[in-house]
């Protein structure tokens, strides 16, 4: 959205206040609220390498404060190294907080050893889906096992300078013929780095979406980069639009890159916003 669009909206909802208290002195439990109007949902939560340089204490802290029931663990605060038995006490601690480990990664694969070693620590911690970048020669391998572990692997893209998944549609094409536990994370930001319409891209590929990486970019070019959800490129009234026309049952996840020593304002103001656009929607 362009600025004035911005403001007109916030002004229109109802929600301006609440977006200009999430600023720099807002505490993030201000931002709480339900994920529930009139009917119309979506889950909600975190990747947790928006808070890469936090303990996984402090990440289940902010995690809780925001309200957020979902939360994605990347390997800083649980390392793919980690036993079986650490992982389930990560599990436990998380499943304590209130929270739903539901995922982990973003996971590369870019041996078959990394692919087992992806899918065993999936199982020990209890996640559903992996978040992951398997190189395409072992999409054979990866289709093996979400048959045998039923854990499914959301294919993750990194826009316009990644060579393995550019694009969902990249993505979609190597996988369409395989168990369909093998879909999308669509990141939203890097589809609109690489020039796609994330709302048409969700649409055209919402047989295979099983996770989200929500975000704003600055524009929509390689050169884009992370900024607080509405002051960028992106239309997200039109991607949460989308998300409900298509029924869509899987987590939506924050991933804000920006301002990785003091990422909480800007999430608060991102998560804020979201919950105010599903208010009027």
């Amino acid at each position: 959205m362009k600025n004035q669009t911005r403001r007109q909206f916030l002004i229109g909802t109802g929600i301006g206040a609440a977006a200009s208290l999430c600023k720099a002195t807002v505490s993030l439990s201000q931002v709480q609220s339900t994920d529930k109007t009139a009917g119309k949902s979506l889950k909600l939560g975190l990747a947790s390498y928006t808070l890469r340089n936090f303990s996984l204490e402090r990440t289940l802290k902010e995690t809780v404060r925001l309200d957020l029931k979902y939360l994605s663990l990347k390997d800083f605060h649980l390392s793919l190294k980690s036993t079986p038995a650490e992982c389930q006490k990560v599990a436990q601690q998380v499943k304590e907080a209130g929270i739903e480990l539901y995922g982990g990664g973003v996971i590369y694969m870019r041996n078959e050893a990394e692919v087992h070693q992806g899918f065993d620590y999936a199982k020990a911690a209890g996640m559903k889906v992996i978040i992951g970048v398997p190189e395409h020669q072992f999409l054979p391998l990866v289709n093996k096992k979400v048959q045998e572990y039923d854990i499914k692997l959301a294919v993750h893209n990194h826009g316009p300078t990644d060579k393995v998944y550019p694009t969902p549609a990249s993505a979609y094409e190597l996988i369409k013929d395989l168990d369909k536990r093998i879909g999308l994370c669509n990141d939203i930001g890097h589809t609109m780095r690489a020039g796609v319409d994330p709302a048409e891209s969700i649409e055209m590929f919402a047989d295979r979406l099983l996770d989200v990486h929500i975000k704003d970019v600055s524009e929509a070019t390689k050169n884009g980069r992370t900024v607080e959800i509405s002051r960028g490129v992106i239309d997200i009234p039109k991607v949460i639009k989308t998300l409900l026309k298509i029924e869509y049952q899987e987590v939506v996840a924050f991933e804000y890159e920006k301002d990785a020593d003091d990422p909480f304002s800007g999430l608060a103001e991102s998560v804020g916003y979201i919950r105010g656009v599903l208010a009027v929607v």
